[in-house]
């Protein structure tokens, strides 16, 4: 699901403390260098500098992005993204007879035949509750005459069932955060009225100086909210409203599937046998779909154009972005999501970013055997550890790198969590930002990031651990196009060996409502923030450096295939 500036706001609501103001971090704060710079970031330039000096030159990479679409017209995109060389565009014809028509820069699996796209979905929660709901509650269901399949489903319906039921302390907030957008949106009329333009960040509200009394009072009440929201300065009025009515509609659409099942998108417009993996040759090419928010913002992280004076700088600079449109306002689904890591690593993924996630997942099966296709052909997944400040050695978070068909862990599975620059705020780790000691592989900066955004000059911050995700995406390409000798495994084994450990002196504040301080280290098992310049250098030593052994199961592509 993906995430964005309501996190803060819930926050707000649960904590009986907040910081009306944060001492600013520069713009890309994320690319620099401790030593040199004081900030927290990857030291990314430091890098390259040393790459420079080595006379390397690297190859083209393809990184493959599951995510909501991508803005194909971004100046700072559009010369990056992956171009299927199979593919005629246009011609209506499948000419790499690969099941999907016209696939020239990747796949939406969330469109249907006719053109349309799915924009919104039910949680997975919903979807699994309705889903059996019939079955499990009939008056003469016994459990003992389940197939084992149905006992998995059994399970999973029972967990779901569960947390059908919503507090009334989820209702009332819920209902906050309602009228909240309530009194923003009355401000916000008034203040396009008076400064004459639909669109303004708080930077700019702040230096203007209204006429009349309303709308003196309009932007006294719209900053104050803004700053008890935790929402960064130059974020647009416009992007902030948006977010909030996703997020309300989304909570009503979920306390009212408690009754009532949300309405099937699914079958309307893709028209797809969801519960058979088998019928795959379904959506459409538009992979831009209707709201490229996020998933432009990951690409540009990941690779935005560099050095062409335009914007801001991604984190390789020989990526080519292959869209894969897997994430809906909402859940994703599994079948999408197993599909897609299928359909990069059939045509060259090296690298797949993943920034989402959900707490169910009915369909694993599927998606493990994806993931361990990917693991076999020697691609690296990378995965958000997600927004919930909450840890995942204990609660449930998907998709995961245990198979459960193999009962071992994927070796080729990335989990990242988002820091923060201590300058900026109170704790280094981010206060959103899940954890983890054995599930959390590594820390990536992951607020306040600077990237592209749809629009072809727009650009933007956002903060989640699905902005921490690509830069670690962004490390690992860099990694492999420079040094293209490095195997997935080998890859993952050198950002986690070459991270930055912050000083044990930076205040550390375990995520979540308590706020309790604690060890840096105590958050992933590396204890560390991944570092570029670090990690270039022990890929570049590589033969002198001892790497763990990862033992490989005998699992043959054929069998991994049939799962």
């Amino acid at each position: 699901m993906i995430r964005g500036i309501l996190l803060t706001l819930l926050f707000f609501i649960q904590f009986t403390h907040f910081s009306f103001a944060q001492t600013d971090v520069p713009r890309g704060w994320h690319l620099l260098d401790y030593d040199q710079d004081s900030y927290y970031g990857i030291s990314l330039n430091k890098a390259y500098q040393f790459l420079s000096a080595k006379n390397k030159i690297a190859q083209p990479i393809i990184v493959a992005v599951l995510d909501s679409g991508v803005d194909t017209t971004h100046e700072d995109l559009k010369k990056i993204l992956w171009t299927n060389p199979k593919e005629i565009a246009g011609n209506g014809i499948d000419d790499d007879h690969n099941g999907y028509i016209d696939d020239v820069h990747g796949w939406n699996f969330l469109g249907g035949k006719d053109g349309r796209n799915i924009k919104k979905a039910a949680d997975e929660r919903s979807r699994i509750y309705h889903r059996w709901k019939e079955l499990f509650t009939a008056s003469d269901f016994d459990s003992t005459k389940l197939s084992n399949y149905e006992k998995e489903a059994y399970v999973s319906w029972k967990k779901a069932a569960e947390k059908m039921y919503f507090s009334q302390e989820e209702q009332m907030e819920v209902m906050f955060i309602e009228l909240t957008a309530k009194a923003l949106k009355k401000h916000d009329k008034i203040i396009r009225l008076e400064m004459g333009k639909e669109e303004y960040t708080c930077e700019q509200l702040e230096v203007f100086n209204p006429i009349t009394k309303s709308g003196k009072d309009a932007k006294l009440g719209f900053l104050t909210c803004i700053k008890m929201m935790g929402i960064d300065a130059d974020e647009k009025n416009t992007n902030t409203l948006k977010e909030l009515d996703e997020y309300v509609d989304g909570k009503k659409t979920t306390f009212d599937s408690k009754e009532v099942a949300p309405y099937n998108y699914r079958a309307d417009i893709i028209k797809d046998n969801y519960y058979d993996i088998s019928d795959r040759f379904y959506g459409n090419n538009d992979i831009m779909g209707p709201d490229p928010t996020h998933g432009t913002h990951v690409s540009g992280i990941i690779g935005a154009e560099r050095n062409n004076q335009l914007g801001m700088d991604g984190v390789a600079d020989q990526v080519k972005i292959m869209m894969l449109r897997v994430v809906p306002d909402g859940d994703e689904y599994d079948k999408d999501v197993a599909l897609a890591i299928r359909y990069a690593v059939d045509n060259g993924a090296k690298v797949i970013n993943m920034s989402f996630g959900k707490s169910f997942s009915p369909e694993k099966r599927w998606v493990d055997s994806a993931v361990k296709y990917a693991e076999l052909r020697d691609v690296l997944l990378v995965h958000a550890a997600g927004n919930e400040s909450e840890n995942i050695d204990v609660v449930e978070n998907y998709p995961n790198p245990w198979l459960l068909q193999w009962k071992l862990k994927a070796v080729n599975f990335v989990t990242v969590g988002a820091s923060n620059d201590p300058a900026s705020g109170i704790s280094i780790a981010a206060d959103f930002s899940n954890y983890g000691e054995k599930s959390v592989d590594v820390f990536a900066p992951g607020v306040k990031i600077y990237s592209t955004l749809p629009g072809k000059s727009q650009y933007g911050n956002l903060k989640g651990t699905s902005m921490a995700s690509p830069i670690v995406t962004g490390l690992a390409a860099l990694l492999r196009s420079y040094y293209p000798a490095l195997t997935a495994i080998e890859t993952k084994k050198i950002m986690e060996h070459s991270v930055l450990k912050p000083d044990s002196t930076i205040a550390c504040v375990k995520p979540g409502p308590k706020g309790t301080p604690c060890s840096f280290s105590e958050l992933s098992s590396t204890g560390g923030i991944v570092n570029a310049y670090k990690a270039v250098v022990m890929a570049n030593d590589i033969k002198r450096v001892t790497l763990p052994l990862i033992k490989r199961d005998n699992y043959s592509s054929k069998k991994a295939l049939k799962k």
